[in-house]
């Protein structure tokens, strides 16, 4: 398992690192852990997935 921290995700998905807290804190992007500032940490594949998800949806 890969992590990914909220900056790398936010880089990721081209979205600002404040869209990432808020979907860690909707669910809808899940955390799988915290790093020593205590952000959220991601694994790479659920990022991936849910990137693809939600191109089909129409966009992130």
């Amino acid at each position: 398992m890969s992590l990914m921290t909220t900056e790398q995700v936010a880089e990721f998905l081209g979205v600002k690192v404040e869209r990432v807290r808020r979907l860690a804190r909707e669910n809808l992007l899940v955390a799988k852990g915290q790093d020593d500032e205590g952000e959220p940490t991601f694994d790479k594949t659920d990022v991936e997935k849910y990137k693809e998800l939600a191109q089909r949806l129409g966009g992130i």
